[in-house]
């Protein structure tokens, strides 16, 4: 007998998506694919000199502390110190191997067997996956086009009950590309510290925001933080590192004291390294984390225009990494559809059903892998998409 509350999951969603590969006959031209959420250039020539270096050294194969090296903790808490124009110390870091580790032991810190979760919908699968394979119950708040799938935060507040231990936000958002405005994330900040449960605030993609908005949110700068706000990140977007997992959370000290216990039993330590290269790296690579926010905010606008040029196509949000589409093929389920653009056009996207109850007339485009070029070929290729 196996564990019921793993066999109860879906397949990882971007593993069954890149089986259709196999599908498309390359009559369209190459496969453009849009499923996996990575960059689609590669590491500055600096960190993978840097990471070539470390892995000849003999002292970094050897276990490091739990909490993360020195080191990393130390550049990391000064550049959010930076970022944020708020007071964070190394105290306030643990390193994780990923963001999906990060909000496992984040969940496993503040719930347990019979607590639940709050998550906006349409939701990152992983997070809901990873709540259900701990035994956490999950309550949802929907997101609907109207409110630019962004909650309302009075039904936040209404869907909070006494065994809700926190509230789960990822924004920049994936799937939908959403950018949750500073206003919204006082507000359900906030309301969470009333109600005594915590904020864990995913912002994998951060470094991604729009060109005019530098400040996520203000929200280190508020009296008690540490009490409320769980905040995950993950390197492997900003600094195209997604194999060597690598990841970090911004909390209070005794929340970091927590985690330390769950990371132990876990890995142990983050890939050492990734640490010791990375660490000089987040104040050496700037100026080229900015050109590439820049690289991708020009790909959100071609992913924009390309599909104004395509009638029944409704672009329903759009963002750092994402586009969150509904299609035009009325009775057909995002599956079906996923599936027949990936064997008669070559596109391939994940389907609106792998987000959450209510999705399955939706499709996510992740476009940080594809040049404008590429994505400019889209409407060639869904404009005479029959289903």
């Amino acid at each position: 007998m196996f564990n019921t509350a793993v066999t109860k999951l879906n397949a990882p969603p971007v593993s069954v998506v890149l089986n259709w590969k196999s599908s498309y006959d390359d009559s369209q031209g190459p496969l453009i694919d849009m499923s996996q959420a990575v960059p689609g250039y590669a590491a500055h020539d600096d960190m993978l000199a840097a990471l070539g270096q470390a892995a000849a050294d003999p002292e970094l194969a050897r276990y490091g502390p739990v909490e993360g090296d020195t080191t990393l903790r130390n550049a990391y808490a000064a550049h959010l110190c930076e970022l944020y124009q708020a007071d964070i110390a190394a105290e306030n870091i643990q390193i994780t191997s990923g963001c999906n580790q990060a909000f496992v032991a984040s969940a496993l810190a503040v719930a347990g067997q019979g607590d639940r979760v709050l998550m906006m919908r349409p939701c990152y699968f992983n997070h809901e996956s990873a709540l259900g394979m701990l035994g956490i119950g999950i309550d949802y708040v929907d997101c609907d086009a109207d409110h630019g799938l962004l909650p309302d935060c009075d039904h936040i507040a209404a869907a909070i009950n006494d065994k809700t231990r926190a509230v789960a936000l990822v924004s920049p958002n994936n799937p939908t590309g959403s950018i949750y405005p500073e206003n919204l994330l006082l507000e359900i900040f906030k309301l969470c510290q009333s109600r005594g449960i915590w904020l864990i605030l995913d912002e994998t993609y951060r470094d991604f925001l729009p060109l005019d908005q530098d400040l996520p949110h203000p929200l280190f700068a508020q009296d008690k933080w540490q009490d409320t706000l769980i905040q995950l990140y993950s390197f492997s977007k900003s600094y195209c590192l997604p194999g060597h997992r690598l990841g970090a959370i911004t909390a209070g000290p005794e929340m970091v004291f927590q985690l330390a216990k769950i990371i132990d039993n876990i890995q142990i330590c983050a890939p050492r390294t990734v640490q010791h290269a990375l660490a000089p790296m987040i104040g050496k690579l700037a100026d080229w984390r900015q050109q590439n926010r820049q690289r991708i905010a020009a790909r959100v606008t071609v992913f924009q225009q390309a599909l104004a040029q395509l009638d029944g196509w409704d672009l329903r949000s759009c963002g750092a990494y994402f586009g969150f589409v509904r299609h035009p093929f009325v009775g057909a389920d995002s599956v079906e559809v996923a599936q027949s653009m990936a064997r008669k056009a070559g596109v391939l996207v994940i389907p609106g059903a792998f987000f959450g109850n209510g999705q399955e007339a939706m499709l996510r485009f992740a476009f940080a892998n594809a040049g404008r070029d590429v994505i400019a070929q889209l409407p060639g290729r869904l404009k005479t998409l029959r289903v």
